[in-house]
């Protein structure tokens, strides 16, 4: 018979790399991850004390990390267009040491201008982890779903832990601590990654220029359309149901529940998406990358809908639903990108998918502020559903065009 029982199959990869230098590697970019989200929230954690110490007013004090927000989504474009030509261990380096430095700069800024441009170099390094880890991850775990969870979940960490942790080194020591402290660790991990990870410069044309399931050139172009649609509303979905969650469980859960409380039912929910990038890497290794994706893409909307008129303890659930389904669509979204691609490419298309899904972060802010403004969560809720069912109806399109190409490799595969 065919084996068509397990979809999911190692993606050819350039990697030579002993096992143990491949832990290495993926151990560095588990770090990395956690690290990127973490550093980037370290400044709307401390934003509040910092009023005082520049004599600022909130929303001016804010508008100091737009840089840092804008660089994230900008520079994944260039990031990853090195790492293909360059050397992806390199601009990894690159990555560590940069955001120490950049860290280092704003935890010592003698004014709000060294600030905003130390913030604003920090996004700029920070851009580089998304495009060029998950192509350096895929090359050295080959692809394996449940290493590509795992690294997911380490992301999902830094978020949740930023700000606690930077609000209570800057309680306990000083605001700049909440800077220096993460600075010294990523000077740390950079010297280790530097002595322990090897150079990769020579082996850039041995990288694969073949995808593991070939598109015809319709289908490339169709999967390609519906991936700027997808990143773009994706990423809107994204941002705007995280930035929103807390305000949204502060509202309708229950009058006279303590903030510590919301804090806490909000963490548990986020806690979901872990769980479920957790999950999406079991079942890649049983279901159909394209057939998940349009799975999940639909329980997706399935919870904002829900959510929407959802109260008390049902919003919880709901809420965990569609964050779960949130999480656990980018997880699969990564190994569906890494199918169609060949690993000469990753890097690039990487970039554009992070170029594209971070940079709806600043419109995500705009679009509650204005939204909850004019109508509350409702008018909040139902621009999510709608921005979720046209990223929904994206994967649709996608699935759609790949499955002939996804039923003529299971068809060439040898029998067992």
């Amino acid at each position: 018979m065919n084996d068509v029982s397990l979809p999911y199959e190692p993606i050819a990869t350039a990697s030579p790399q002993s096992p143990a230098a491949n832990r290495r590697a993926i151990a560095f970019l588990n770090l990395a991850h956690a690290i990127d989200h973490f550093v980037l929230l370290i400044f709307p954690a401390v934003v509040i004390g910092l009023e005082v110490v520049f004599k600022r007013p909130y929303e001016e004090m804010i508008a100091l990390s737009t840089g840092a927000f804008v660089a994230f989504g900008v520079f994944s474009i260039p990031a990853g267009w090195l790492a293909d030509r360059w050397s992806r261990r390199n601009m990894m380096v690159l990555f560590y040491f940069g955001c120490a430095a950049s860290l280092l700069a704003a935890g010592l800024a003698p004014s709000p201008l060294w600030l905003a441009a130390a913030m604003s170099f920090l996004g700029m390094f920070a851009a580089i982890y998304h495009p060029v880890g998950m192509a350096m991850l895929l090359d050295v775990s080959k692809a394996r779903p449940r290493t590509l969870a795992f690294n997911g979940v380490c992301g999902n960490l830094g978020v949740t832990l930023a700000a606690g942790i930077s609000a209570t080194l800057a309680a306990w020591i000083d605001w700049r601590a909440a800077f220096l402290v993460p600075a010294v660790v990523c000077l740390a991990a950079g010297v280790a990654y530097l002595a322990l990870v090897p150079d990769d410069r020579h082996r850039i044309g041995k990288r694969s220029a073949t995808a593991n399931v070939a598109l015809s050139r319709r289908a490339a172009a169709v999967m390609f359309g519906s991936y700027v649609a997808i990143s773009l509303a994706g990423g809107l979905t994204f941002n705007t149901a995280l930035i929103a969650l807390p305000k949204l469980v502060d509202e309708r859960v229950g009058e006279g529940v303590p903030l510590i409380v919301v804090g806490w039912l909000a963490t548990g929910i986020f806690l979901c998406g872990a769980l479920a990038q957790l999950a999406m890497g079991r079942l890649l290794e049983r279901v159909q990358p394209h057939i998940l994706f349009a799975t999940v893409a639909t329980v997706q909307v399935v919870g904002v809908v829900w959510a929407s008129h959802a109260t008390g303890a049902a919003l919880v659930i709901a809420l965990g639903v569609a964050i779960g389904a949130i999480y656990g669509q980018t997880t699969v979204g990564d190994i569906v990108i890494a199918r169609y691609t060949a690993d000469a490419w990753r890097g690039r298309v990487y970039a554009v998918r992070y170029f594209l899904t971070f940079i709806t972060s600043g419109i995500a802010v705009q679009l509650i502020a204005q939204l909850y403004g004019r109508g509350g969560f409702d008018l909040v809720l139902a621009a999510i559903a709608l921005t979720g069912f046209v990223m929904m109806a994206g994967v649709y399109v996608m699935a759609v065009a790949v499955n002939g190409a996804e039923a003529a490799h299971r068809a060439a595969q040898p029998a067992e």
